[in-house]
């Protein structure tokens, strides 16, 4: 007989259970299995299974990595220069004026015996067969700053060059950079700079234990521009040999913007006039090493100075400066013809050279809606509020007037008799924007005579007493807009509600919704959106790599269509090397550019909104009247009337399209023709959706003030204009808010309310918006052919 069956245990209801193990803020993985209960997601069978490797495997598949990525590195170090690539392109800047570049280029020349030197247009090709490579120097004209930038743009190396001693005296010189080169150095580094080298010269000069004193000084005064760069001497051939050793071996900088396009220096350049042309066009036929990715001949290019053009075929030509191998010479007998044509332009599938839309202008024409519309608009009609607005305000103006009174509502206007505003037309934007001073540009000086030194005299006949007053005048209102910002008197001849009737009040900047696509001028209609700049960005530098039509480090001619004969005379009298940019999908068509600018240090004055300006956009050179905002986060920008030193703005332009990254440059040209660089930047974005939203303030001060309650005047001179703007919200000078109660009387007076005990010496501000646009005033720049024309009889 077996034992009986024992109950299983039951706790009573005093027992206390186990504690829960508590993950944290997140579920763990046995509460999220438990959960799931064996059920597997969607997502996660659609993925292929990983297999986890072992130590073993990982440690392999590290080593493979690190394998392949240095035989890429070496890959390329190896074909930078040689047979199969383009040469290295090296450019030397002097940074004094009075150096002898001549004598450097020599000192390269007979840096090897074995080297083979040639000649073109544009460089001098030096090929050493001991390191398996060949140079090309190129020397831009001293004093020419957009020659020298448009040289650093292609050129692998940079080579700076300082001189320790003058060359006429053969004294020791204190400074490394003169005029010239404060001038060149910072331009050419913020424009993109490639693998820079530098060099000083006349080292030798100098006795032994100054030398290095000198390096160190010049090390010194270019580490913020370049600060792990060494000082090589440059006075004897061999110092020379050492140069192109380290040019032909050292790590090579990226720059994006030259990396996602194709590129090229002219070694030579040919133009063709077409017969059947009456307006003296032609072709040019564009020769040298292809650089970047590779160019298809359907696409456009861009050449400074000239413009965008269509090309028509491309050549392969046989290598004018081989590396003198066998292997070489062999490579280049395997060509029967001098030239072989590789790529025909398709009309059909050529990009069109239209930079601009065309728009219709009757798609702003409005019809009268229909019964059948208006009875589906009642349908939909939801619950209103009521406000006290303005006669001949609109719903969705009266959206933006905040309820500031806290009072009943009232009836609407809409039964009314309409009386609707009748207002001339606005000024232009200049005038509206000014504000009124008083000042008169026409007051005459009386001219003084006294008695001056012939240094005195010398230095007053160099000086322009026009150019110093508005100098002067412009910097004296920048200084009152920094002290006042955006404050407006008032007109005492006109309404207010007349003339600010373009602006409008806001609950709040930052948070007030405002429709974008609100009272677009008509500009806005001839250029091009995209739906999404980004996925289009990707998608043309994707298609770009996988191009494979015209390979880079080939020498090539590119037959460009359509150039006019006197921009091509104008460069041959200038005598300027030419560089060939190719342009990727939609870069010439026309858009909204805004560019994030830092003021330089060198410059002082201020620089007023829509003053025409030289911008520099990557490869693109163009003038433009800017309009300056804040660099802030959200959907509106605050507009900035002057463009202050020390400080960092956004600048919108009307321009050509171009793909980030792009470095941009902003100058300012002289009366004298000369360039001052006022601040350097990048592309932040192309959208014509930026709102840039300009701010008017208006001022009054307290008559009476009883408690919360105060008496303001001088902020408006007649009863209708407080009438107009009294939904919009009052703020002062110490932090009080109130709203506008009543006009008293007929001469501006009016009763406000504030949220505490007004100070009787304190300020009262409105503040009234509006977006403003930037203005068509896109001009490219090309080669300067009036100021040429007379060498051009003389020769």
């Amino acid at each position: 007989m077996g034992l009986p069956e024992q109950d299983s245990h039951r706790p009573g209801a005093f027992k206390k259970p186990n504690k829960v193990h508590k993950t944290g803020r997140h579920r763990s993985k046995g509460s999220v299995a438990g959960e799931n209960k064996g059920r597997t997601g969607v997502k996660s069978l659609s993925k292929s299974i990983k297999k986890d490797l072992g130590k073993e495997a990982r440690r392999n598949q590290l080593q493979q990595i690190r394998s392949h990525k240095r035989e890429e590195v070496l890959k390329k170090k190896r074909s930078l220069g040689s047979a199969h690539s383009a040469p290295i392109v090296i450019a030397i800047i002097p940074l004094q004026e009075d150096l002898r570049v001549e004598a450097i280029v020599e000192l390269f020349i007979s840096a090897d015996e074995e080297a083979t030197v040639k000649h073109s247009a544009s460089a001098t090709h030096i090929s050493i067969p001991r390191f398996k490579q060949r140079f090309a120097i190129v020397v831009p004209t001293t004093g020419d700053v957009l020659s020298t930038l448009d040289v650093a743009k292609v050129a692998t190396t940079v080579i700076f060059v300082t001189s320790a001693v003058y060359d006429s005296n053969k004294s020791q010189r204190n400074e490394v950079l003169d005029t010239w080169g404060e001038e060149i150095i910072q331009p050419v580094i913020s424009q993109g700079l490639s693998t820079p080298i530098i060099a000083a010269v006349n080292i030798e000069t100098l006795p032994v234990k100054k030398r290095q004193d000198y390096k160190n000084h010049v090390q010194k005064t270019l580490f913020k521009w370049m600060p792990e760069e060494k000082i090589m001497p440059l006075d004897k051939p061999a110092d020379a040999l050492n140069i192109l050793r380290r040019a032909g071996s050292q790590k090579q900088r990226s720059v994006a913007y030259k990396n996602k396009r194709s590129y090229l220096l002219a070694e030579d350049v040919k133009f063709n006039l077409d017969e059947k042309s009456k307006n003296n066009f032609g072709t040019l036929e564009v020769s040298g090493y292809l650089q970047g990715l590779s160019l298809s001949v359907n696409g456009l290019v861009h050449i400074p100075g000239f413009g965008d053009f269509q090309m028509s075929q491309i050549e392969k030509c046989r290598d004018p400066f081989p590396l003198t191998t066998e292997r070489q010479n062999l490579r280049d007998e395997e060509m029967q013809e001098d030239r072989i044509v590789i790529a025909v332009a398709d009309p059909e599938k050529q990009e069109s050279l239209t930079a601009e839309h065309i728009p219709d202008p009757m798609d702003a024409e409005q019809t009268w809606p229909t019964d059948e519309e208006l009875a589906l608009a009642e349908a939909k009609q939801t619950k209103k509020i009521m406000k006290r607005v303005p006669k001949g305000t609109s719903e969705y103006q009266a959206a933006w007037i905040p309820d500031v009174e806290g009072e009943e509502y009232v009836e609407d206007y809409s039964d009314e008799e309409d009386d609707d505003m009748t207002v001339d037309e606005a000024q232009s934007e200049v005038n509206s924007d000014d504000m009124q001073q008083g000042e008169d540009d026409d007051e005459e000086y009386e001219t003084i005579s006294i008695s001056e030194s012939t240094n005195e005299q010398r230095y007053d006949e160099k000086m322009d007493m026009y150019e110093e007053r508005e100098a002067m005048l412009k910097l004296q209102e920048a200084k009152l807009d920094s002290q006042y910002p955006d404050e407006v008197d008032t007109p005492l001849d006109t309404l207010a509600k007349d003339r600010f009737q373009k602006y409008r009040g806001l609950e709040s900047f930052k948070n007030t919704p405002w429709d974008n696509k609100e009272n677009l001028p008509f500009d806005y209609g001839r250029i091009y959106q995209f739906g999404n700049f980004e996925r289009t960005r990707k998608r043309i530098f994707h298609e770009r790599l996988t191009l494979d039509e015209v390979q880079p480090g080939t020498y090539i001619t590119i037959h460009v269509k359509n150039v006019s004969q006197e921009l091509f005379e104008a460069y041959r009298i200038l005598d300027q090397p030419l560089i060939l940019f190719g342009l990727l999908e939609n870069e010439h068509k026309m858009s909204v550019l805004n560019f994030v600018l830092k003021r330089t240090a060198n410059c002082d004055i201020p620089i007023k909104s829509k003053e025409r300006l030289i911008f520099q956009c990557g490869y693109r050179r163009f003038t433009a009247c800017p309009i300056f905002s804040q660099h802030t986060n959200g959907n509106k920008h605050k507009f900035e009337r002057y463009f202050q030193p020390k400080t960092t703005m956004v600048a919108s332009v009307y321009a050509p399209i171009t793909f980030p990254p792009s470095p941009v440059l902003c100058y300012q040209e002289k009366k004298d023709g000369s360039l001052e660089l006022l601040a350097t930047g990048t592309l932040l974005s192309v959208t014509p959706d930026r709102m840039v939203i300009k701010r008017v303030v208006l001022s009054g001060y307290p008559f009476k003030v009883n408690k919360k309650s105060a008496v303001i005047r001088f902020m408006f001179y007649n009863r209708e204009d407080i009438i107009w703007f009294k939904p919009v919200k009052l703020r002062t000078k110490c932090g009080r808010k109130g709203h506008i109660k009543e006009p008293l009387g007929t001469h501006g007076h009016m009763k406000c309310i504030f949220d505490g005990q007004l100070n009787s010496q304190d300020t009262i501000f409105m503040n009234l918006y509006k977006r403003v646009f930037p203005k068509w005033t896109y001009e490219p720049m090309l080669l300067n052919i009036t100021s040429i024309k007379p060498a051009s009889m003389d020769m």
